[in-house]
């Protein structure tokens, strides 16, 4: 029996090492619990009463709820890679889980606590979380990893807009918050897609990556911060003509599916961990595009919302989530039984949730169960792989 102690820098609780072992667990934990209580909701169940109601708490929890836990996990984590710095660990890592906790358990069981508090106690944990990594990246001077910051503070801002639209009645304050918190959450998708994505394929096949083309890459990046930067201003109640949004996000799209092309994701299909990051990226641009397309009238914005949501984002944290629970644990990166039944049924439930009822809105109410028990299986598969690993020690005996 092994009886040493653990090095005086490391925290003794496992979960507390590294912010994606609770965050990555908690989030996905929480978005099948999330997505339970809006099945039930749709077979005339009400099992909250949360506060702002349960279309207001849906959308809200999917982004930042499970969304925010995830990006904060992801990054608070990537840091200390990029630093060489160590990253938020023990009882302040554990202090940040609780403000998240705390957030989700007073906004589904308001207990008549006041408005302004509700908000407060949400609203702290992106800004916390975007301080910690600031101070770890100007430690070092490391000015490309700057970036992530203001865009948590942005979140922030896209998450104070969702609590103003309750607190004042404003629906369109509540919309509008919500469309910029997912262009901002597919923005992080689009950046760390383009580091990791081709870095991870060619290491798998052993084969050079892909040098990037300068102009493609300023076109992609230049043309989706616009895209975010008019919706920032929509959000502010200025009008922004909506070809122009719609030509704005075309061009994202197109030269994000350019750029993903130039990885060789066809090359990829034995492995659904890489597939997955691949498929969930041309999501993006497929998300960007019905976008465009539903600003200019074809169908509603909230079909390509979910496209955005669900086959981009929702699908590249599993993916990703997975990759990373086993790098930082320790443990050979591999598909693990049923990771690619997974990854299937969430591009699945994007097709469903998208172009299938776009085409078929008869059929609104099947689609929505079906879309719902996809995610909550892809999920529950993740748990039932990751639970014991990310609360255990790293296997190789290393920190994290």
């Amino acid at each position: 029996m092994n009886t040493a102690s653990p090095a005086p820098h490391q925290p003794r609780l496992p979960l507390a090492r590294l912010a994606f072992r609770p965050f990555f667990l908690l989030a996905a934990l929480f978005s099948v619990l999330a997505m339970v209580v809006w099945f039930a909701f749709w077979h005339g169940d009400i099992l909250l009463r949360p506060h702002g109601g349960l279309m207001w708490w849906h959308q809200h929890e999917m982004l930042f709820g499970f969304g925010a836990a995830v990006v904060v996990g992801f990054l608070l984590t990537a840091v200390q890679n990029w630093t060489g710095r160590k990253s938020v660990s023990g009882a302040p890592l554990l202090g940040l889980v609780a403000l998240w906790l705390a957030a989700r358990l007073t906004l589904a069981y308001p207990m008549g606590l006041p408005t302004w508090l509700l908000a407060t106690i949400d609203l702290a944990f992106l800004p916390l979380a975007a301080l910690v990594m600031a101070r770890l990246v100007l430690a070092v001077k490391l000015w490309r990893n700057l970036m992530f910051v203001p865009v948590m503070l942005l979140l922030a801002t896209a998450n104070l807009a969702m609590h103003l639209g309750v607190a004042q009645g404003k629906v369109e304050w509540i919309r509008e918050g919500a469309y910029l918190a997912v262009l901002l959450i597919a923005v992080l998708m689009v950046l760390l897609g383009g580091r990791v994505i081709p870095f991870f394929t060619s290491r798998k096949l052993g084969r050079p990556q892909p040098a990037p083309i300068p102009r493609l890459e300023k076109l992609t990046l230049g043309s989706v911060v616009a895209v975010v930067v008019l919706q920032f201003v929509v959000l502010f109640g200025l009008a922004v003509p909506a070809v122009l949004q719609a030509v704005v996000m075309l061009v994202a799209a197109g030269a994000s599916f350019v750029r993903l092309a130039r990885w060789e994701g066809y090359r990829t299909l034995h492995e659904p961990l890489l597939w997955g990051l691949h498929l969930s990226y041309a999501f993006v641009s497929v998300g960007l595009a019905m976008w465009a397309m539903a600003l200019l009238g074809a169908f509603r914005v909230e079909l390509a919302v979910h496209a955005l949501a669900i086959g981009g984002i929702g699908s590249m944290m599993l993916a990703m989530m997975a990759r990373v629970s086993l790098g930082h644990t320790g443990r050979t990166i591999r598909t693990l039984p049923g990771g690619g039944v997974g990854l299937g049924l969430m591009f699945a439930a994007a097709l469903l949730r998208s172009p299938v009822l776009a085409a078929f809105p008869q059929i609104t109410h099947w689609i929505y169960n079906l879309s719902i028990l996809f995610w909550c299986i892809a999920y529950l598969i993740f748990l039932f792989h990751y639970t014991l690993p990310l609360m255990r020690a790293r296997v190789d005996g290393q920190e994290g």
